[in-house]
């Protein structure tokens, strides 16, 4: 049985959906006003990764990710560049869109953005007016109010007064109190504006998303995701809104990633530490930011360094290994009926242990150290003489579990025309290690590597590939 932690309950619980067989997962997409970061395409891998365990398991999941396209952070951008917000956020949609399928993470069901769902997001600030849980002030602010929520709070476990304690109002707000979070905001000079009931302007943050759910999955859903630095005050509100206006538990378990950190820090623009998603591909494979994710557990800080790049690019290899071909020689049979089945056990045995581990709350590291047992067995058998017909259904389990973590395992691809090259350099080192010219054979392997070229030296000679 699947069990999953549910921060608003702290808490790992047995997974059940609203609806038979169907996962409604919302996920906080991004705020498009700069590059996407790693620390974004950690929460993304995270989700795509729970996602795709998910469909494995049987379930049909309507994912939806949204986009924050009108926001302070964007106007003061647009600003800053003389852009016009709306045509920079849709090129940050496009290459966030770009980013995504370069990471080999699943398109979402649904990519809804805000300035699309204005009208749905006026209808519901008008009906949390009419219930008593919002205002509009005399500035044209709408404002929730607070104290009308009796448990808000209980997602980040705080307590209203000692909340309000280090809360302050600014001088253009007109709250009733501290806490009290802008619904709507009114017009300033200079921004984007719709019209509304209390006059021209444009929503807060949190109740886009809000809405935007709501439009999409409906007023109940089973799975609400995003990072951990999202608890508060941006899920806490969601959850405030959401339930005032319908009256209904929003969410059934609440799922949040930890935060990358480079060099002991959030890895945040505010912070001016990040490394973009583009930056990050263009030295290393998409298959090296997953596996460092797979490496970790999803709910605790991730520490993003080239040691911790250098591991996960090596167990990305060691995974990569048990797809080679068979050695087994011209007209000999290979592997004898007992090794394979000792191979066949292995394959079963991996798939069960992987099940597992992905049931204890996506335990991935659990789950990649099933799939290093099955590349062990897988290995083993080649190095016993296996034909490639003795490995294929082994190499197929190993290809369909690491297809729903979501490697990809393609190794690099060089031009067919260097292959005589390559072949060459391979014969002069075989003839260098044979006369014990120990320096010119390793630096003929580590030349060839710097080239994506892998130099593999067995008991039967020497084979190359490239990755």
């Amino acid at each position: 049985m699947l069990r999953v932690y549910n921060t608003l309950t702290r808490k790992i619980e047995e997974f059940q959906t609203l609806e038979p067989g169907v996962v409604k997962m919302y996920v906080c997409g991004v705020t498009v006003y700069n590059d996407a970061h790693v620390g974004h395409a950690m929460s993304a891998l995270v989700f795509d990764i729970i996602r795709r365990y998910l469909e494995f398991r049987g379930y049909k999941v309507k994912h939806v990710m949204n986009f924050t396209d009108v926001d302070d952070k964007i106007i003061a951008r647009a600003n800053a560049l003389g852009e016009d917000p709306f045509a920079l956020a849709q090129r940050y949609i496009d290459d966030y869109r770009q980013n995504l399928l370069d990471l080999n993470i699943l398109p979402a069901t649904s990519t809804p953005r805000a300035t699309q769902t204005m009208k749905e997001i006026i209808a519901m600030v008008q009906g949390l007016i009419e219930k008593g849980y919002a205002y509009p002030a005399p500035n044209g602010d709408v404002y929730f109010r607070v104290t009308k929520d009796n448990d808000y709070g209980k997602l980040s476990s705080r307590k209203l007064d000692e909340m309000q304690a280090g809360a302050r109002i600014e001088v253009e707000e007109a709250k009733e109190h501290p806490m009290d979070f802008a619904l709507w905001k009114a017009v300033k000079p200079g921004e984007p504006f719709w019209e509304s009931p209390w006059g021209r302007g444009r929503p807060g943050w949190h109740i886009e998303c809000s809405a935007m759910n709501l439009a999409e999955l409906g007023e109940q859903i089973d799975i609400h995701g995003g990072g951990n630095d999202l608890i508060f005050p941006h899920h806490e509100n969601e959850i405030a809104q959401s339930e005032s206006y319908t009256g209904k538990p929003f969410a059934r378990y609440w799922m949040h990633n930890g935060m990358l950190q480079l060099g002991g820090e959030k890895m945040s623009k505010s912070l001016g530490n990040i490394v973009s998603i583009k930056e990050f591909l263009s030295k290393r494979d998409a298959d090296v930011m997953r596996m460092l994710v797979l490496n970790g557990t999803y709910r605790a800080p991730l520490l993003f360094n080239d040691e911790t790049l250098d591991a996960a690019q090596k167990n990305v290899e060691r995974l990569k290994s048990g797809l080679r071909a068979g050695r087994a020689a011209e007209g000999t049979s290979g592997l004898n009926p007992e090794a394979i089945q000792l191979l066949a056990d292995a394959s079963a045995a991996a798939r069960a242990n992987f099940t597992e581990a992905m049931d204890n709350d996506f335990n991935t590291a659990g789950a990649v150290a099933a799939l290093f047992e099955l590349v062990k067995a897988i290995n083993t058998a080649r190095d016993n003489g296996a034909a490639d017909a003795q490995l294929l259904p082994a190499q197929n389990m190993l290809r369909t579990l690491t297809g729903v973590l979501g490697l990809r395992l393609q190794d690099k691809k060089g031009s067919a025309d260097a292959d005589p090259f390559i072949n060459l350099l391979v014969e002069v080192r075989t003839e260098a290690r044979r006369q014990k010219q120990w320096a010119m054979s390793d630096l003929i392997r580590d030349r060839l590597k710097e080239l994506g070229v892998t130099i593999e030296d067995s008991k039967d000679g020497t084979t190359w590939r490239w990755g």
